[in-house]
This record gives C-alpha cells, sequence and structure tokens, in this order.
C-alpha cells in the first residue's frame, strides 16, 4: 500500500492535504479509499436509475484496480480465476450465472452496464491495460527488479510478424470487425507469453497460480457434475454438459497429477492433486467432447516419451494393471450400445471409425460436416497459397454447409489448424509451426535440467499443454476460443521462471562440487 500512501500524501513526512482533517500517511489509505469507493458506487447508482448490478460491478472494479495496484500478481491470479470459472460460450440447455454474467463479452454488449458506443472492450483487455500500466509506471520505484528473458525469442517474433501480416492484410479486402474476433485469442496468448514471465518470477508464485487454476477447473467439473444429477444421473440426450475447452483444460491438470507421483512430488500437493482427479474425470466424462479424449491420449503418450528411461520403467510397472484393466473395458463396450458405462468408447470409437448412420445419426452428420469444411479449406487454401487470403475473408465453400448456430461460419471452420494455413499461408503457417515446436522442445531440455520435482511435474504439464491443444484445435474451435489462448499463454508464459529456477541449481550444484573439490586438496 505504499504507493496509495505516497499517491495521498504526497510527503513522506506528513500529509499535505488532509492533516487539518486529522488525517496522516498511516491511516489516510484506509479512511479515505472507503470513502471514495462508497461515492463511486453512489455516483453509478445515480447514474444507472438504481442498477444495483452496475454498481456491484463497479466496486468489484474498484477493488481490482487498488489489488493491481498492491500487488501485480494477485490482480492476475484474479484474471486467471475468473476466466478459468467463467463461460465464454453458453451451453445448449442451460443458462449459468457463469455464462449470464457476460464477462467475455464487450462492454457495450453486457446487460449489466449502461450501453455505450465506446465500449469496445472486454473486461479482460482492460484488465491486461490495467495489469501493464501499473507494471511500467511501479517499475522506477521498485529498488531491484529482475527482467525475465523470453525463450525461443526468433521463432516467437517470426511467428509474431506473419500472423500480424495476415491481420494487416486481412483487413484490406475482408471485414474488420471479423478479423479482430480471429485474431483476439492469439493476441492475448502473445501478450501473456511476454508478460507472465515479468509477474510470475518464483516456484511461490507459480504454485499460487495453479492452485488457483486447478480450484477453478474443479468448480467446473463440480458445476456438469451438478447438471448430471439433476438431470437424474444422466446426460439427457444433451450433447454436452461443459463448455467445449473445459475437458481441454482438465487434460493438462491430469498430466500435473502424473508429473506429481512419477517424479516423486512429497507433501499434500501430490495427494491432494489425485484426490480432485475423481470429479475431475467425471467432469472431463460428461464434457462427451471427442477431441478432448484425442488430446488426452496423445498427451499421455507425449508425457511418456518426455520422461528419462528410469521414470519410464517406473511408469510402466505401475501402469501394467491399469492398462490391463483398460483393454479389457474397451475391448467389452466397444460394440456395445451408447450408455453411461460405455459412453468413452464410443466416443473414442466414432473418432476413429466411421460412425454408422443409422446408430450413430448425430456423430455421422458431424464428421460429414467437418469433411465437407475440410474439402472447402483444401480448394480455399489454393486461392493464396504463399502469403494466406488474410482474417477477416471468408473460405470459399464449393461444398455447401449446413446452418449451423455459429454466426462466423463462413470464416472460422472446426479444424482450426487448417484454417490458420488457409489464413496465413504457407510461410506463416511454417512460423507458425516453428515457434510452438521451438517451445516444446525448450521445454523438454528443460524438464531434464530441472532437480526440483514440483518444477518438473509443472515443466511436462506446461510442455505437453501445447501439444494438447494443438490436438483439440484439429478437431475444434480452440485457436479463437478466449479461455484456451489465455490459459495457454499463462502456462506458457511459465517457461521462462522453470529455466530460471533450473540455472539456479545448477549454479547451487556447481558451487557445491567445486567447494567439495576444495575441501579434498585441503
Amino acid at each position: 500500500m505504499d504507493t496509495i500512501r505516497n499517491i495521498l500524501t504526497l510527503n513522506p513526512g506528513r500529509s499535505l492535504f488532509f492533516e487539518p482533517l486529522g488525517l496522516n500517511r498511516n491511516n489516510a489509505p484506509a479512511v479515505l479509499i472507503p470513502i471514495f469507493g462508497f461515492l463511486l458506487v453512489f455516483g453509478m447508482l445515480m447514474l444507472t436509475e438504481g442498477s444495483v448490478a452496475a454498481a456491484f460491478f463497479t466496486f468489484l472494479i474498484f477493488a481490482l484496480v487498488l489489488v493491481t495496484i498492491y500487488k501485480v500478481e494477485y490482480s492476475f491470479y484474479v484474471l486467471i480465476f475468473l476466466v478459468l470459472f467463467f463461460d465464454q460460450f453458453g451451453i445448449p440447455g442451460f443458462e449459468p450465472f457463469t455464462y449470464t454474467t457476460d464477462y467475455f463479452k464487450n462492454l457495450k454488449e453486457n446487460r449489466y452496464l449502461p450501453y455505450s458506443s465506446a465500449g469496445v472492450f472486454n473486461p479482460i483487455e482492460l484488465h491486461f491495460i490495467l495489469m501493464a500500466l501499473v507494471w511500467f509506471f511501479t517499475l522506477p520505484i521498485k529498488k531491484e527488479y529482475k527482467f525475465q528473458p523470453i525463450p525461443v525469442w526468433g521463432s516467437f517474433s517470426l511467428f509474431l510478424i506473419t500472423f500480424n501480416y495476415a491481420f494487416v492484410s486481412g483487413i484490406r479486402t475482408g471485414e474488420f470487425l471479423v478479423a479482430l474476433w480471429e485474431v483476439r485469442a492469439l493476441f492475448y496468448l502473445c501478450f501473456l507469453f511476454l508478460f507472465v514471465p515479468q509477474i510470475i518470477q518464483t516456484k511461490k508464485q507459480i504454485n499460487i497460480l495453479l492452485w488457483i487454476s486447478v480450484a477453478a477447473i474443479t468448480l467446473k467439473a463440480l458445476q456438469a457434475i451438478h447438471r448430471y444429477m439433476i438431470l437424474g444421473f444422466s446426460t439427457a440426450g444433451f450433447e454436452t454438459l461443459t463448455n467445449h475447452e473445459d475437458p481441454v483444460f482438465t487434460s493438462t491438470i491430469f498430466i500435473l497429477a502424473l508429473g506429481c507421483f512419477v517424479f516423486g512430488v512429497k507433501g499434500k500437493q501430490k495427494w491432494w492433486l489425485l484426490l480432485l482427479c475423481i470429479p475431475l474425470a467425471f467432469g472431463f466424462y460428461v464434457g462427451l467432447r471427442r477431441a478432448a479424449y484425442a488430446g488426452l491420449i496423445i498427451s499421455i503418450a507425449a508425457f511418456f516419451v518426455l520422461l528419462p528411461m528410469l521414470e519410464q520403467r517406473f511408469l510402466i510397472k505401475r501402469s501394467i494393471p491399469y492398462l490391463l484393466l483398460l483393454l479389457v473395458y474397451v475391448g467389452v463396450f466397444w460394440n456395445y450400445p451408447n450408455t453411461s458405462f460405455s459412453g468413452p468408447v464410443n466416443l473414442i470409437k466414432s473418432g476413429i471409425v466411421e460412425p454408422d448412420k443409422e446408430t450413430n445419426t448425430q456423430d455421422y452428420y458431424s464428421n460429414l460436416y467437418r469433411d465437407f469444411e475440410d474439402y472447402n479449406l483444401a480448394v480455399t487454401v489454393q486461392r493464396s497459397p504463399v502469403l494466406g487470403i488474410g482474417f477477416g475473408n471468408k473460405y470459399d465453400m464449393p461444398l455447401k454447409l449446413a446452418n449451423i448456430s455459429f454466426p462466423l461460419r463462413d470464416y472460422i471452420p472446426h479444424n482450426e489448424i487448417f484454417w490458420y494455413l488457409v489464413k496465413t499461408g504457407s510461410v506463416g503457417f511454417l512460423m507458425f509451426w516453428i515457434f510452438f515446436n521451438a517451445f516444446a522442445f525448450k521445454g523438454a531440455s528443460t524438464l531434464h535440467r530441472l532437480k526440483d520435482p514440483f518444477a518438473k511435474a509443472v515443466c511436462a504439464m506446461i510442455t505437453i499443454a501445447v501439444i494438447n491443444q494443438m490436438v483439440v484445435s484439429y478437431f475444434d474451435l480452440q485457436l479463437t476460443y478466449y479461455r484456451n489462448m489465455i490459459y495457454l499463454g499463462t502456462l506458457m508464459g511459465l517457461l521462462p521462471t522453470l529455466i530460471a529456477i533450473a540455472n539456479k541449481e545448477e549454479e547451487e550444484q556447481h558451487e557445491t562440487e567445486q567447494s567439495n573439490n576444495e575441501d579434498e586438496d585441503v
């Protein structure tokens, strides 16, 4: 609170304005901040003719500003929890408060706030701006500050250049607002990749951030389980009981828990994670997302490949009984009708074997729709194979698609890997893969350098989160979802801190070895 005190008092010795009121630099903030907050809320009530919701949100914003000024990382913890807890898109058949709060909508679209044509930003973007400004302007106040270097900055720069080129070239011939909707989430990822390393720089901060993420993801799983219960312990014909992205987040927690188990993390963290895997697994199931199953399978395979040989042997020995049980389960229910018990097998099967039109109509037409999209994208890429058609432009539709409830259907297909190729061309597509592959390789090399078990588990989680996201994005709309890219950008932003931890461990080991050698010489 020193910054606030300095602003209010302007003089370290005595207050310039508030001394006649009996206030000093120590008690002025405690008295004036509540008064200012009350006046702000009262003013909003008057302005909105008594809207309690608008006044409440004004109070929350005021409190958030204070938290940000006090500790930027605390404000970031709040952001991550809100992003993971609230819903960007609605779930057909449900209207939870986590969606109706309109957290992801632009301010002018928020039903709780007075309309303003200038409200083209959403709360997330305003939060980003607030944190960035506070961080920047408080740098001179800090006596010591360590700038955290960004890994694979060369490939990241090339990715950013080609990405921005596709945006600028696209809006010249396409729709500006559509282009903005297409790139918004990826811009969030880029911002967080640069910003997170500057505010999360210790193992303790990583620990807090991850547990906040685990808490929010677990709450979403419990929310889905509650829906399953009120529907009579069934999905009642609904396509999903969660958002599309929630099972994707859950997969990363599974990898974190598996890493804690394999690397031998001590203490309560490992057991809490393993315990939470029970509701998380149930929430993952009722998500009913085939893409999430594909991502999880590839993630587990990638985790095994990342492990040193000793840990690979340990994992094989411990997992043999579970693998045998899994094979029996899959074999028994492979040709079984779709029920609660056979649901996961049927989801996996529909992604491998072409679904039968008569018995699995929904998945059959879903696959057919995606096949039509992929063909249209293959035709479109021939229009501009090198530099792409740019964001904000429609892709060609020689094969007409069914009307679905998605306003950007003509611009964004389900397969967002092919989408990125069409929009940025072969040059942008190459830079995209160079960046994410370079990051994954950097994460893998850092994992083998780390000594701390928890840091190793986190590093494995971060590296595999990238792989998981790419797999899911091949099947589903994921690269343009705000929640996905904010979460992934946050995880990727933790790698520089883990690299710093690895460097410190190696320095300490070198100093220890040097000291031992000196003792032996003596």
